[in-house]
Order: structure tokens, then C-alpha cells, then sequence
């Protein structure tokens, strides 16, 4: 049984997903302490939960390269 081919933005769709759930940990991470009445993590780590848009637009990227790809064999 063989494997498909991978299609042009498959790749970018993973890497997407990667980079959000690393972001969704961060903001999990970042915001536990201000439930938990700890100390607030230093700004570095806000600027870690940015990691959830960037991985949303690879992924994007990916599905419109895929789109794009298709349309041209079409």
C-alpha cells in the first residue's frame, strides 16, 4: 500500500498546526498564573501566544496553495 502524494500546501498546513498548538501552550501557560494569583510571566512570554496567529496564517497560506495548485491542473 503506498502513500499519496503529498499535495503543494500539506506541508505548511502541519507546520501551521505545529506552530498554533506551541501557541495555545504559551497562552495556557501564559495566563494560568493570573487564575492562580501568581506572579504575571515577563512580556517575552505574551509575545509567545502570538505564535497561535502566525501558525493560523501558515496554515492558511498552505490551504490557499493547495487551492491554487488544484486550480492550475483544472
Amino acid at each position: 500500500m503506498s502513500t499519496p502524494p503529498s499535495g503543494a500546501g500539506d506541508r505548511l498546513v502541519r507546520v501551521g498546526a505545529i506552530v498554533f498548538f506551541i501557541g495555545a501552550l504559551a497562552t495556557l501557560v501564559t495566563v494560568a498564573p493570573l487564575f492562580l494569583g501568581t506572579d504575571p510571566f515577563p512580556p517575552f512570554a505574551y509575545a509567545l501566544c502570538m505564535l497561535m496567529g502566525v501558525g493560523f496564517l501558515i496554515a492558511a497560506a498552505g490551504v490557499v496553495r493547495s487551492a491554487w495548485a488544484g486550480r492550475q491542473r483544472a
